[in-house]
This record gives structure tokens, C-alpha cells and sequence, in this order.
């Protein structure tokens, strides 16, 4: 079982950067493909950035060129948030995608706030 841990949220102002970490434990055999999703309240969630196992990196529309996705290693990834917008407040959720028995599973972060003041 892979548990995923966010951290990083927070209140910022408009303008400013936040960079939000995600830690996996548990048994992870293979990098994963990882993303970043927010969930704005009255609306679906959100796909914001991803990044397959060979290096593929994609962003919604509005994080291009403002958001930046990485990671360390198999088990870490960040998130990183330059030019905060009010509209960026959500919860911000990471999810890998696991090779486990020959099946992919998603596995999920508990969700961590961000709050960007105007």
C-alpha cells in the first residue's frame, strides 16, 4: 500500500510562490506517474500538472508558465506555484499512479489548502 503525504499549503498573497511537496511511503517499484490536481469548491477537480515516469510533463491551461512540476525521486514530487492568482485557491491533491500486479492504481494524497489572498 503506497500513502501519500501533502505538505506546503498555505496563505499567500497575490503574486507570491508557494511550493507544495508530496512524500510517498510504502512499497513503490517503478517511477510512477505523478500529479497535482486542486479541487475549487462548486467546481470538478482538476488536473493542474503531470509527470509520467519517462519525464512527460503537461499543465492545465492557466499553470503554463506559472506552475512547475518535478520530482526527486520515485517517492517525492513538488509543486512549485509562482504568481499566485486569487483563482489558485484550492485544495491541492497529489496522486501517483502505481504499476501494483501488473495493474495501475491511483493512490492519493489527503489534500492540502491554499489560499491566495487578492
Amino acid at each position: 500500500q503506497v500513502q501519500l503525504v501533502e505538505s506546503g499549503g498555505g496563505l499567500m498573497q497575490a503574486g507570491g510562490s508557494l511550493r507544495l511537496s508530496c512524500s510517498a511511503s510504502g512499497h513503490i517499484y517503478s517511477i510512477p506517474t505523478m500529479g497535482w490536481y486542486r479541487k475549487i469548491p462548486g467546481k470538478q477537480r482538476e488536473l493542474v500538472a503531470s509527470l509520467t515516469n519517462i519525464g512527460g510533463v503537461s499543465y492545465t491551461d492557466s499553470a503554463k508558465g506559472r506552475f512547475a512540476i518535478s520530482r526527486a525521486n520515485a517517492n517525492t514530487v513538488y509543486l512549485q506555484m509562482n504568481s499566485l492568482k486569487p483563482e489558485d485557491t484550492a485544495v491541492y491533491y497529489c496522486n501517483f499512479r502505481c504499476l501494483v500486479n501488473s495493474s495501475l492504481r491511483d493512490f492519493w494524497g489527503q489534500g492540502t489548502q491554499v489560499t491566495v489572498s487578492s
